[in-house]
């Protein structure tokens, strides 16, 4: 799964990797090593700017909010349970299906947090022998440093409780797409703990490489049966690496460069 990352490249530099014509600088937000649910966050899609007299998609840098909201819902309250949208069931979910196929974008992330719980203590955590153990949580990131490019989907929710001209009348909202953890081994693994992404955690964000940019970006594509789906295979492995961070990640109020901190060993007390 993916359930907060770190975002911490300008948009000017986000705009050159991805190719970007369009973007706001108003919109900007400040680096953010503890992205959460809810939280604004960039995200790359290729969309008609509004008003223009050209039809063609723009390719431009938009800022959502982190948590799915569907068209159809009669309120937001559930955004916070869609951050993550499975890579298998996209093209079924009602709440998916329809931005799978016109909606799609990419959520750009210098990696991402996972928090590791040692087997045998999961078990006893699960038949309730013993306290709830505390996890080790781990960075992942692409071993090249390059930016961590997030499949997602997005979607517009209209608050009917507003006027038309209110500027909160329209949410523009996005998911993460996952798929399950390689299990392969990490291009850089940590000297204790886990060697595979599988280890960490059996679901990761489904990263898409530049090759596939253009192709999930294409509004013109519908195909969910079958180009699009084609799209949602895992990367080649061994892309990626893996290491240890400390645990103050953990609290959704930390947030600075120092929670990406690599850590020799896991902290004392913590579990792998």
């Amino acid at each position: 799964m993916c359930g907060r990352y770190a975002s911490s490249r300008r948009p000017e530099d986000l705009a050159a990797v991805f190719g970007v014509e369009k973007w706001e600088p108003e919109e900007t937000l400040a680096p953010d090593y503890n992205v959460a649910p809810t939280k604004q966050v960039f995200v790359v899609l290729d969309r008609p700017l509004k008003d223009a007299p050209d039809p063609r998609p723009v390719r431009q840098l938009r800022v959502l909010k982190w948590g799915l909201v569907p068209s159809w819902a009669k309120n937001p309250d559930g955004a916070a349970r869609m951050i993550n949208a499975r890579s298998e069931t996209l093209h079924e979910k009602p709440s998916f299906r329809r931005p799978f196929a016109q909606r799609r974008c990419i959520i750009p992330a210098d990696g991402y947090y996972e928090w590791v719980t040692g087997t045998d203590e999961r078990q006893l955590e699960v038949e309730g022998k013993r306290k709830r153990p505390r996890k080790q949580p781990y960075f992942v990131l692409p071993a090249d440093g390059s930016v961590f490019a997030m499949a997602g989907i997005y979607e517009f929710w209209r608050d009917r409780t507003l006027p038309d001209e209110h500027p909160l009348a329209w949410w523009a909202t996005c998911s993460v797409i996952t798929t399950e953890a390689e299990t392969g081994p990490l291009a850089v693994a940590p000297g204790q703990g886990p060697r595979s992404l599988a280890e960490i955690h059996p679901r990761m964000p489904l990263m898409l490489t530049p090759d596939r940019w253009d192709a999930w970006l294409d509004p013109a594509d519908t195909d969910t049966e079958g180009s699009l789906r084609d799209l949602l295979a895992p990367p080649p492995g061994g892309l990626m690496r893996a290491y240890p961070v400390p645990t103050a990640v953990s609290n959704v109020r930390n947030n600075g460069p120092e929670l990406l901190t690599e850590l020799e060993a896991p902290e004392e007390g913590t579990l792998f």
